[in-house]
C-alpha cells in the first residue's frame, strides 16, 4: 500500500487499520479550499483534473459557495487552465432553488434574496418571484412582502438589505440558508462567510434557518443524483470537517479531507467523526487516483 495511505482515519479514529482506495466510481469535489485560494489555484490542480479524466470518473463540483453561477465557476476553472462543463458543477445556491422548487409552486412565492449572482440566478431560472429592498407586507401593502428569505454570501451586504431580510422573517418569512460556513478560505487566510450574515439575522429574528448546502446531505442527494451514481461508490472530497466530512457522514458516504483549507488533523481531536482518509494536497490525491485499481 502506497504511503500516502498511512494518515488514513476510520470513524473511531484509530490508525492500525486501512481502509482501501476501491469501488471509486464517482467523486463530489469541494472547490474553495481544495481547488483554489481565491484565485489563486492550490498546486496540482491541472494534473489533478487530466487524471480524473484519463481514468474517465464522473464528478461534480459541489460547493457551499454561492456568490458564483456555474458559468461564472466555468471561466474561474478556465482561467487556471481547466475545462468542464455546466452539469459538472453544483452550487449550494442552485441547489436551494431546486429545493424550494420542488416544496412551492415558483409562479406563486414570493423570495427575497441576500446573496450575489450565484444565489440569485438559479431562483430566477426556477421562475420565483424576487423581492426588492423594503417590499413588505403592510396594511397598505398585503402580500408585497416575501414568502422566503434565502441567504447566501453576499459581498454587498448592507443595512438596508439585513433590515428587509430582517422585517420579512418577523413577518413570518421561512427562513433558507444557502449554507452556514462560518469563514471563507482566501489569499490572505480564513475571512467571514455566510455563517456571519446568518448569525445577524438569527439574533435579530429568533428564526433558525434551514440550510440546503453542506452539511445537510441535500445537496450531496442532489450531486448523487446528477452523477447517477450512489453513496456507497462515490466518495467525497473536501476540506472542512465540519461540512464536507460531516455531510458525507450524513449522506452515507466515504469522504477525503485535504489539508490545504479550514480544517486541520488536530481538529478531529475535537469531534466524533472523521474522513475516510486524510491527504496533504491535490498532488497526494492525484496520486492515489493514477495508482487505484
Amino acid at each position: 500500500m502506497p504511503a500516502f495511505f498511512i494518515r488514513l482515519f476510520c470513524f473511531q479514529k484509530e490508525l492500525n487499520m486501512t481502509a482501501p482506495f476501491t469501488n471509486i466510481h464517482a467523486l463530489i469535489i469541494d472547490m474553495d479550499g481544495v481547488l483554489w485560494h481565491g484565485e489563486q489555484a492550490i498546486a496540482g490542480l491541472n494534473d489533478f483534473f487530466q487524471v480524473i479524466r484519463e481514468k474517465q470518473i464522473p464528478f461534480v463540483l459541489a460547493t457551499n459557495n454561492a456568490s458564483l453561477t456555474n458559468q461564472q465557476y466555468i471561466k474561474k476553472l478556465a482561467r487556471m487552465g481547466v475545462s468542464i462543463e455546466a452539469k459538472e458543477i453544483l452550487t449550494s445556491g442552485m441547489a436551494t432553488a431546486l429545493y424550494l422548487a420542488q416544496h412551492n409552486d415558483p409562479a406563486k412565492t414570493r423570495v427575497f434574496v441576500l446573496g450575489e449572482d450565484g444565489a440569485i440566478q438559479p431562483l430566477e431560472e426556477q421562475g420565483f418571484i424576487l423581492t426588492e429592498l423594503f417590499e413588505l407586507n403592510t396594511e397598505d401593502t398585503p402580500g408585497l412582502g416575501a414568502d422566503i428569505v434565502v441567504c447566501g454570501k453576499d459581498e454587498s451586504i448592507s443595512w438596508d438589505k439585513l433590515s428587509t431580510a430582517t422585517l420579512n422573517l418577523r413577518a413570518g418569512a421561512e427562513f433558507i440558508a444557502t449554507n452556514g460556513d462560518t469563514t471563507l478560505p482566501t489569499e490572505l487566510g480564513l475571512i467571514q462567510g455566510n455563517g456571519a450574515i446568518l448569525a445577524a439575522l438569527q439574533a435579530a429574528t429568533d428564526c433558525t434557518p434551514k440550510v440546503i448546502g453542506k452539511p445537510e446531505p441535500i445537496i450531496y442527494q442532489q450531486a448523487l443524483a446528477v452523477l447517477n451514481s450512489s453513496a456507497e461508490n462515490t466518495i467525497a472530497i473536501g476540506d472542512r470537517l465540519d461540512t464536507d466530512i460531516l455531510g458525507a457522514v450524513r449522506t452515507g458516504m466515504r469522504s477525503l479531507m485535504v489539508l490545504t483549507g479550514a480544517s486541520t488533523e488536530e481538529d478531529i481531536e475535537q469531534i466524533d467523526y472523521a474522513p475516510t482518509w486524510i491527504m496533504d494536497d491535490l498532488r497526494a490525491v492525484t496520486e492515489a487516483l493514477r495508482n487505484m485499481e
